[in-house]
């Protein structure tokens, strides 16, 4: 098992496409409240860059409407538990109001994800000219420039305004994805040699997870179908000057030994 005291990393691989757009959401809602809570104008770029990237990826016009199935589901499933002496109770209505307010929010929202910000013809000239490699220059966007130096509370009053209406999106992925990741058990595995298979045997997963120590370095290579999960240990190699991945990394030849959950709602 790995240590508690052990600096671990957790990798995780999405089975389904459904899943793989809620874990890149994920990341992008996780680096814009990142960003958008510094001062710097650089820091308010990333932010607003990536609140770009969040338009996009949630441009499925079913995504609301997934997250909202999801949410109903998971409620019926949960309340099944009311009243049960193996479930702390307090902790059980936490989580069943916390779905029902983002039920309601999601339902209140009547616009495709990001609609109110493909409405906003500013934002657009911005977001056309941010996609183009060093398309952002003062002298391209001097209105983007001017709002980059404005006073930090301004820009961050501007930046909450247009990430509110997606935060519903936000907290029906916080609540689905955590559900999942809390579904699965642990089981402690050994790579022999830096290589890993299992017969899936009729398990049903959504996500799979790996953890493993930060030292000495491997780095999990996944891959998965319904029948197999195959996963190859690799090792970075240093340049000449004793930079990080060099070149390619290489095949490890060590047992590595590392924790495997399979996670499914």
């Amino acid at each position: 098992m790995v240590s508690q005291q052990t600096q671990v990393i957790t990798y995780e691989y999405p089975l389904s496409e459904r899943i793989r757009t809620l874990l890149r959401l994920e990341d992008l809602f996780t680096r814009t409240a990142h960003f958008a809570a510094r001062e710097d104008p650089l820091d308010h770029h990333a932010a607003l860059a990536a609140i770009f990237e969040i338009i996009d990826v949630a441009g499925r016009a079913d995504l609301k409407s997934d997250l909202m199935q999801e949410l109903e589901r998971q409620r019926q499933v949960l309340s099944t538990f009311r009243g049960s002496p193996d479930v702390a109770q307090d902790a059980l209505d936490a989580v069943l109001k916390e779905a029902d307010e983002t039920f309601s929010a999601l339902a209140s929202y009547a616009m495709k994800t990001g609609q109110h910000l493909r409405e906003n013809e500013w934002l657009m000239s911005v977001k056309s000219r941010i996609n183009i490699p060093g398309g952002a220059c003062e002298f391209d966007l001097p209105s983007y420039h001017h709002w980059l130096n404005r006073a930090p509370a301004a820009r961050f009053a501007d930046l909450r305004a247009w990430l509110a209406p997606l935060l519903p999106v936000r907290d029906g992925i916080s609540i689905v994805l955590r559900l999942l990741r809390d579904s699965g058990k642990s089981a402690e595995q050994v790579a022999v040699l830096g290589q890993f298979q299992q017969m899936l045997s009729g398990r049903v997963a959504q996500l799979i997870r790996v953890r493993l120590a930060d030292e000495p370095a491997c780095i999990p290579e996944i891959s998965a179908n319904k029948y197999a999960l195959m996963i190859r240990f690799t090792e970075p190699v240093a340049d000449g000057v004793g930079a990080w991945g060099g070149s390619r990394p290489r095949q490890s030849e060590m047992n590595v030994p590392f924790e495997l959950t399979y996670c499914n709602l």
